[in-house]
């Protein structure tokens, strides 16, 4: 294929032009996709025009497809490939937005997914942003006094912490039983292919650092996310319609923003590919 790949940021996200999804790649630009994904963690590949079927083929160049924890927004054409849509309520009536607030996906798994890959079907006219925070940098900034603090320390990751400012939507009854009901991670994780060291939080998920009172650990994590959260560790997503978005969660965070008009439908296809243990 004649494509090209172009840093968004000097750490995190590249621009891909000129890669057609829908049929298959050759080997070598699936090479060179997959480098530029462990070297920036943000593949941006823009102009594809997939059905859910057609996405589902696509991502399988890059890795196996993870079983998503709730099935409620499984489409049912294709139920390996979900969907995220701000015309969804929680039974309150109260409006759902979903990836709100920064976290990382499904670490509540013992194996959690290595990346998310969403499609974006419908956009606000404004709006609407994808932010993702580079781990791996905001880890290798730290004091080495905080990295020693930092050695051996574990999370104990849930569906939702108690400690979480964002409600997750529920769920399904017969997932209830299915989805681990905590697994136990550590807070800095090594990278399994570059060998990278990043930090692994999910203020969503994580429920306690094992070993510490919840009066030691809590500004503990508060501590490390406003480390991280700086704008020179960021890239933000500006979306486009038919921008394919794939993301390293084993060395990034992300949220999405709610500041759009809620009248307009932000709807995408999401799906994942499977990981590994995080050690």
């Amino acid at each position: 294929m004649n494509f090209s790949i172009s840093p968004l940021t000097e750490h995190t996200g590249v621009e891909v032009l000129g890669v057609e999804l829908s049929g298959p790649i050759d080997r070598l630009t699936c090479e060179a996709l997959n480098r530029a994904f462990l070297k920036y963690s943000v593949l941006v590949i823009r102009d594809q025009n997939l059905s859910a079927a057609k996405l589902l083929n696509a991502v399988q160049n890059f890795g196996e497809v993870f079983e998503q924890h709730n099935t409620r927004f499984a489409l049912p054409e294709c139920p390996q490939i979900h969907y995220l849509s701000n015309q969804d309520h929680y039974a309150n009536g109260k409006r759902y937005i979903p990836g709100a607030g920064y976290h990382t996906d499904h670490s509540n798994d013992p194996k959690p997914p290595k990346a998310t890959i969403l499609l974006a079907i419908e956009l606000p006219d404004q709006g609407g942003d994808t932010q993702f925070i580079n781990m791996h940098r905001a880890y290798m900034d730290l004091p080495d006094e905080m990295k020693a603090r930092l050695d051996g320390l574990k999370g104990k990751h849930v569906y939702q912490s108690k400690h979480s400012a964002r409600k997750l939507m529920g769920l399904t009854p017969e997932r209830k039983n299915e989805v681990p009901k905590s697994v136990v991670h550590p807070l800095v994780r090594t990278h399994p292919e570059t060998g990278r060291k990043s930090l692994y939080l999910n203020p969503i998920r994580i429920e306690e650092v094992i070993g510490m009172s919840d009066d030691k650990a809590l500004p503990l994590l508060e501590e490390l996310l406003a480390h991280a959260g700086r704008d020179t560790y960021q890239y933000r997503h500006h979306w486009r319609l038919g921008d394919l978005v794939m993301w390293d969660n084993r060395c990034l965070l992300h949220k999405a923003n709610g500041d759009y008009v809620h009248t307009q439908s932000r709807y995408l296809y999401r799906v994942m590919l499977k990981g590994t243990v995080p050690y």
